[in-house]
Order: structure tokens, then sequence, then C-alpha cells
């Protein structure tokens, strides 16, 4: 297990496993199989919850290096609700414009807001590095005394045998065996889970490379350039490509440039094929750093299914998509919300155990609208013949007069919440509604005001089911209510009435509403939503 060619961002202690040290057999609820933001958010949840959490990781480091770095709204509210989230904003560089351009054209052809509903607590999107990002997680999950990480333990076998399933554990001082109820497999794109398992992707492979300069300004050049998306099509610098600017703290930005399929994949990341693109980018006066310099291709691709049996597929061992959107990262911590919460209910007995199977029919919905969002920005971004590169063109030259054009130019539709329409779990409208997320669509924030304070509704609801009551008369439940006035902004998204009622998963998706609910109403919407029939 040598890691020599992967750079460090911070170094974390191997300790030898109790088991080779003589303690005895230990099956444990659930395994945590690696350190990525999407095994982490689910340890953090889990952990939060009350379980004795275990993480085992192949690394004994958080890496370094070009990964995910644009963190969606959706993803703040979930680290808001783990602890996590001030502190990735704070670090994080905040932007909610992107700005589009063509060929040599000095103003940009389009721009956009990725925050077209104002006044919520958090920003459309984030830039942060993901090791920050696994640091923070990182931090919070040490400060727990239910949380073991096994660092420089990587999972070499998986047997399952009925209802036990069995994980052979390979470390520098020998294997050992860990027993497990079971196993959420977040260990990426190469997934030994997956791979042990004989399991596979479908989907297509893109036959394109793309160059990730991630470079730091000195001087002047850190301040006067804004905190926006960038992005040209067939500018001069990159004649016939693309290329895409990004800010990250510390005064690193990512720089990405589309090379073509047929290239020398060694010489293309030596500085001085690298430095011609950067300075035709941002001028020849630039001033930088080199800090990362890769070539990637990228697939849209995900597998079958996400459960098989006690093992659990969550993130890019699941499904991967292009960077185009930044639907990669931000789709897998959804998976990790989704069955964190499921899990949590089923481990403690207050739900079906069919309620993991949930978790598969939901997020492989996910999985497919980010796979269908990013094949066609990968279509439109890359035309494959002349009638591709004819429509592409013919868009982006009306664009900067005729709005309507507008919403066809496709350079990665940026990652949203995806709604899970026809969930097992959600309860069919039975009132007429005008506005307001219907059942399976996540909730939007507002912020609440009455007499003695203001609260957002997304702070409100945290992470466990709710009942969100506009006006008077609730519903006589045990059920925690959050009550709200009918007036202000939060009723007018949710298009209350008095006495309408939402049933709220802990995941923050609406799992049923009424304009008048009984006790009833709300006792089956609940049973549903946690798997029983």
């Amino acid at each position: 297990m040598s890691f020599d060619a992967i750079p460090k961002f911070k170094e974390k202690a191997y300790q030898i496993a109790p088991e080779l040290l003589g303690a005895g057999k230990t099956k444990h609820p659930f395994v945590i199989v690696g350190s990525g933001p999407v095994g982490l958010t689910c340890a953090l949840e889990l952990g939060l919850k009350g379980h004795d959490v275990t993480i085992v990781t192949a690394f004994d480091f958080i890496p370094h290096g070009s990964k995910a770095i644009c963190f969606s709204k959706q993803t703040l509210d979930i680290f808001d609700r783990l602890g996590v989230g001030q502190r990735m904003v704070d670090k994080g560089v905040t932007w909610n414009v992107g700005k589009l351009f063509w060929r040599d054209h000095e103003d940009p052809v389009f721009q956009f807001d990725m925050l077209p509903i104002k006044e919520q607590k958090n920003p459309g999107f984030i830039n942060l590095q993901q090791y920050y990002v696994e640091d923070f997680l990182i931090d919070a999950l040490e400060q727990m005394d239910n949380v073991d990480i096994r660092w420089g333990h990587a999972v070499k076998e998986i047997h399952i045998r009925g209802e036990e399933t069995t994980l052979t554990i390979e470390t520098r001082d020998g294997d050992y065996p860990m027993a497990t109820r079971y196993v959420l497999a977040c260990d990426g794109h190469r997934s030994t889970i997956r791979q042990a398992m004989r399991l596979d992707f479908e989907g297509r492979i893109f036959e394109d490379n793309f160059l990730i300069a991630d470079i730091k300004f000195t001087g002047e050049d850190a301040l006067r350039r804004p905190s926006e998306r960038w992005f040209w099509f067939d500018p001069p610098f990159c004649p016939g490509g693309t290329a895409l600017l990004h800010k990250q703290p510390d005064n690193v930005w990512r720089l990405d440039f589309q090379l073509g399929w047929n290239i020398d994949r060694d010489a293309a990341i030596r500085p001085e094929k690298v430095e011609p693109y950067i300075k035709g980018m941002l001028g020849e006066d630039v001033v930088f750093e080199k800090e990362w310099y890769s070539v990637y291709t990228f697939q849209c691709r995900r597998m079958e299914r996400f459960v098989h049996g006690p093992v659990i597929f969550a993130g890019d061992s699941a499904h991967l998509v292009s960077p185009f959107g930044a639907r990669g990262a931000n789709g897998g911590l959804s998976d990790a919300e989704n069955i964190a919460w499921k899990l949590d209910l089923v481990l403690k007995g207050q739900a079906d155990a069919s309620l993991i199977e949930s978790y598969n029919y939901e997020r492989v919905m996910g999985a497919d609208e980010n796979i269908l969002n990013s094949s066609r920005a990968t279509d439109f971004m890359t035309p494959k013949n002349k009638a591709s590169l004819a429509f592409r063109d013919g868009v982006l030259e009306l664009a900067s007069e005729y709005e309507f054009a507008r919403p066809l130019i496709n350079s990665g539709r940026l990652s949203k919440p995806t709604p899970y329409y026809d969930s097992p779990l959600s309860t069919p409208d039975r009132d007429e509604w005008i506005n307001g997320p219907a059942p399976g669509h996540p909730c939007v924030d507002a912020l609440v005001m009455d007499n003695t304070c203001c609260t957002w509704v997304l702070g409100a609801l945290g992470n466990s089911f709710k009942l969100l009551h506009f006006g008077n008369n609730p519903p006589n439940t045990s059920m925690e209510i959050i009550s709200v006035p009918t007036t202000g902004l939060a009723a007018e998204r949710y298009d209350a009435v008095d006495g309408g009622t939402y049933l709220i998963r802990p995941d923050q998706v609406v799992a049923a509403r009424w304009k008048n609910a009984s006790k009833s109403d709300v006792t089956a919407a609940h049973k549903k939503a946690l798997g029983f029939s």
C-alpha cells in the first residue's frame, strides 16, 4: 500500500488495530469504507445520532492535489446541520455569478445567478478545496468519543454470509477480520468493495482530455479578479476548445483547458506546455506559482443498483459524472445525507429495513439526473459533428442579443437537488397547491420573523422528522412542530394557508403536505416515510 506519488495535505497517525492486540471479535453495526467527503459526512451524521462509528481507510493522510472545489447551497445546508457549515463558508470563496464568453469577445454573451431565490442563509456556491472539506469534517469527528477512524487500514476482501458481512482488513502489522451488519462503500471510483464484489459501471466514457492548472497568484493579480465562474467557448488561447476559471481560497485559482483526445498526457503537464495556456487566458504579465498540473478524462456512468444486500454504495463508488456542473461531490454528499438518516432509524428499530431500499430508488434517480445533465453539457461543449457545432455556435451568437437563446447554452448546468418524483416514501397531495415544495421536493429556506426572534426555516427543521405548521390549530400529534406565521416570506414560499402543514423528512425533503391535516393524516404519512407499508 504505497501512496508515495500522492501529495499530502496533512499526515494522520496509523494505529495498530485492537484485533491484532488480542481484543475479541466485535460485530459492528456498520463500517464506513473511505475517508473522502462522502464517507466522512456519513460518519458525522451517524455519529451525531449516537451510533458507534468505524471508518477504515487505506490512507494515513489527507490527500492534497486537484479534486472537488465547488460546493452547492444544498451541500452547505447539509454541513450546517452537521455543525461545520459556517466553517466551510468562512474559509471558502462565495460566488453566485457565472459568465460565459465566446471566441475573442471581451464581453460575456450571457451571465447567470446561481442563487435565483434570494434571502436564504447560504450562498449558491462556495469554492473550497476538497482537502479543507475533509480536514474540517475530520476535526469534528475527532472530537467525538464514539468515532474510530482507522488510518492506514485497507479493505482487502469482503465475504457476505447471511446476515453477517466480514471485511478482511490489511495493515502494516498484518491482516485482521472485521464483522459488520452493513458496509457503506464510500471508497471512490476505484472502489475495492465494488471490484471485490465483481460489480461494474454502465454508461459513457468521453474521449477527450482536459488540463487542470491550479495556480497561486501573487501581487496585484490576487486582488483584482472577481469571485466569479468564467467559462469560454473556442477562445483564442484554446482554439476549438473550452476553458474555465474558478477562484479558490489562499489566492489559488483553478484553470481548466480542453486539449482533445490524441495527446501526449505526460508532455501536456510540463510547465513549458501549460504556461502558454495560462498566459493566454490571464495575460502575459500574470505572476503565479504552480500548485498542481494534471490531465484527466471523465465518464458518465453508474452502477445498476446502489444497494447489494448489506453493502451500500455511495459517491464515486456508485456513480461518476464529468466535473462540469459540480455534480460529482455534491451528488455524493446527497447520497450520504439520504442513507444516513435511513440507516440510523433502521438500526434503532424505528423504521422498516425496506427503508434502505428506498435509498437505491431515490439516489439512482439523483444519479440519472446528474448523468443526463452532465452528458448534455459535454455534448454541447464538445460538438462531435458539423451539425452539433453549427447549433452550438448559432446559440452562442444569438445569446448575446436574444434572451430566448440563453437557456440553451450549456457549460455545465450547475448542481441542484434532485426532486424524488414518485418516491415510495411520499404521500401524494390531496389538496390543490399553487406554489410550495411538493412531496419529494427539497425544502426552501426563508427567514421567519416574529416578536421575539428571527429563525431560518432550514435551521429550525434540523435533521429529524418535523411538522412545519402555518397559523393556528396544529394537528394533535406528539411529533415536534415548527410553528410559522401565515404572513411573511416563509408563508409565501410554502403557499401557506392558516392550518397548512408540511411533514418534513430528516434530509429536509417534503414527505407530505395538507391544507388541513388530522392526526391520522400525519400518522399515516409518517409511517409511509419510514418504509412501513
